[in-house]
């Protein structure tokens, strides 16, 4: 690396105020705590290879034959965006000219090959067939929200689903088959729905609220999102996408990029923004140019929502249609959802009203609902087992005594003996004492694992009084993007930096470290040095030595050592 290169980049550095420096930084990936003294530290290591290497594949694709053509020809970047982005990226001077260090290395990066884009010879698809698959991508991730709201599902630590919250979910029929779980659990955290908190994905309170609109505004929003959170170099200036064939060679020199692309791309598919071929859906042509969604179109595509049911003498109600998602979300709490169909099953059971009771629901208030949304009216064996699920609702209590400790108690005693010999809730720990069982586990978790065991519970506060516990473990919505983020936690590196350059010593610092390097080079450097008289003489060192505050060399016109006081010397420079 030159000493001219770092000093050139370390004075643009110093000069950019702090929102462009830390751009820069976490476009770079600079660790928030690199131990960098000053600027002339951070081009140092921005133009070490290494740096320059782990650089290159976010670099998209008109960047790279900037850097290609500029490389080559020696010749420096036009004028323009491609200049601009790479002057901010700290690979070119501003007068365009590639940094050596830098141009160095990019000349020894290699160049994965590119394979096929996912959509090469697919045909296309008619919109019919991308409203089916619209409306099967509602209803996956509304499932897949449902049953993550209760229950976060688990992250490895590679970052991907564990096979058991994977199996839950293609189980419990949300999914199709194990592959469609990766896909839907992307759109989710594409669009705000889903968010990683540590090693666990929750839904976000924006999720929940999707949950609750209709399946056009679900669409809608999710797909906004969508095309929102593309890679730059995916997008267009008006706002649309380039077309999804191209996807794939957006970033050449990054290995995982073609993977990536694929799984976006696959995404959008199964979203029906785009059919197999890239060509956008009806409803969205205008969405591929920066405008907005044709709901009218889209609304003409998907099955109409309905808002009433056919309750049966089976226990069973069935939707002649989709569900409104607030019928839809209350009737869930009650019934158990069979069939996943346009026209939806739903099967009723003591267990299932029991748990209805327990996450809050009345039973005067859910036959009202179930009258209320009933084409055929309320069944009598179903009035029977709300009638009958009432009745044992609370039998069982969960609630604190007087020092702070969970308690079970119980209408009848015997009760309290068959939960003491349940195997399956021996994570409780639950003890003995008199007349109630006493646990170290909080209320939530008594009471929540008491209820999947189906037992009539109620949670009750200090008085006695029956509470409602709310399961659902949501999470904030992000209120700030990831960059943002990061950029409050370069403040201290940025802070430090500054305080280096505008100390008095900067300029004595800064030929301090030429001199280092040159040393380290064993260089030819000519410096110019102040005589006592007041005049200067330069003269032309191969540098050999550096300590003591003087700086040692030999003189290539009279070949003799000379040794130099580092404080006389004005400037140096590379022969």
């Amino acid at each position: 690396m030159s000493p001219v290169d770092a000093r050139a980049l370390a004075s643009w550095l110093a000069t950019v105020d702090d929102d462009v420096l830390t751009a820069l930084l976490r476009r770079r990936r600079v660790s928030t705590d690199a131990a960098w003294a000053d600027f002339f530290d951070a081009a140092e290591a921005l133009l070490d290879p290494t740096a320059v290497a782990k650089a290159a594949p976010l670099l998209s694709r008109p960047l790279v034959d900037a850097m290609d053509q500029a490389v080559a020809s020696h010749e420096p970047v036009p004028p323009g965006t491609a200049r601009d982005e790479l002057l901010h990226l700290g690979l070119v001077s501003p007068e365009g000219l590639p940094y050596a260090g830098a141009a160095a290395a990019w000349r020894d990066l290699s160049r994965p090959e590119t394979p096929d884009p996912a959509t090469a010879g697919a045909a296309a698809e008619d919109d019919a067939q991308l409203a089916e698959r619209a409306f099967t991508a509602l209803s996956s991730l509304a499932d897949v929200l449902s049953l993550t709201q209760p229950s976060p599902l688990g992250r490895t630590g590679a970052g991907t689903l564990g096979a058991g919250d994977r199996r839950r979910l293609v189980d419990a029929g949300a999914v199709a088959d194990a592959a469609t779980v990766d896909l839907v659990i992307g759109i989710g955290l594409d669009a705000g729905l889903l968010r990683a908190v540590d090693r666990e994905w929750r839904v976000t309170t924006d999720g929940s609220a999707w949950l609750l609109r209709g399946s056009v505004d679900r669409w809608v929003e999710t797909a906004s999102h969508l095309r929102d959170a593309l890679p730059a170099a995916l997008r267009t200036e008006n706002g649309g996408w380039r077309p999804p064939a191209e996807w794939h060679l957006a970033y050449p020199l990054d290995p995982q990029w073609p993977a990536r692309a694929g799984r976006l791309a696959a995404q959008w598919r199964l979203w029906a923004i785009i059919d197999a071929s890239g060509r956008p859906a009806a409803w969205a042509t205008a969405m591929a140019d920066g405008g907005d969604v044709d709901r009218e179109n889209l609304q003409a595509h998907l099955p109409g929502e309905v808002d009433r049911i056919f309750l049966q003498n089976d226990l069973t109600a069935i939707a002649p249609g989709p569900l409104e998602p607030a019928i839809d979300a209350r009737l869930r709490r009650a019934a158990r959802r069979e069939s996943r169909a346009q026209a939806s099953t739903y099967r009723f059971s003591a267990e299932s009203i029991g748990a209805a009771l327990a996450a809050g629901e009345d039973p005067a208030s859910l036959a009202e609902f179930l009258t209320a949304i009933s084409l055929t009216g309320l069944p009598q064996p179903l009035a029977y087992e709300l009638e009958r699920a009432a009745q044992r609702h609370g039998r069982l209590r969960v609630g604190t005594d007087a020092t702070g400790r969970t308690q079970v108690t119980a209408s009848e005693p015997t009760a309290l003996d068959t939960l003491a010999v349940d195997q399956a809730l021996r994570p409780l720990g639950l003890i003995r004492d008199g007349d109630r069982l006493i646990s170290r586990s909080s209320v939530d978790a008594v009471f929540w694992m008491l209820s999947d065991a189906r037992y009539p519970v109620a949670a009750v506060d200090a008085d006695g009084r029956v509470r409602i516990l709310d399961r659902a473990r949501l999470t904030d919505s992000s209120s700030g993007t990831a960059a943002g983020a990061d950029d409050a936690s370069y403040a201290p590196l940025v802070e430090r930096m500054r305080r280096a350059h505008s100390s008095d010593d900067a300029d004595a610092a800064w030929l301090g470290r030429e001199l280092e390097q040159a040393v380290k080079a064993r260089a030819v450097i000519e410096v110019s040095v102040r005589l006592p008289d007041g005049t200067t003489r330069d003269f032309v060192l191969e540098a050999t030595g550096l300590g003591g505050g003087r700086l040692r060399g030999r003189d290539r016109a009279s070949d003799v050592e000379r040794t130099l006081p580092v404080s006389s010397i004005v400037s140096a420079r590379l022969t």
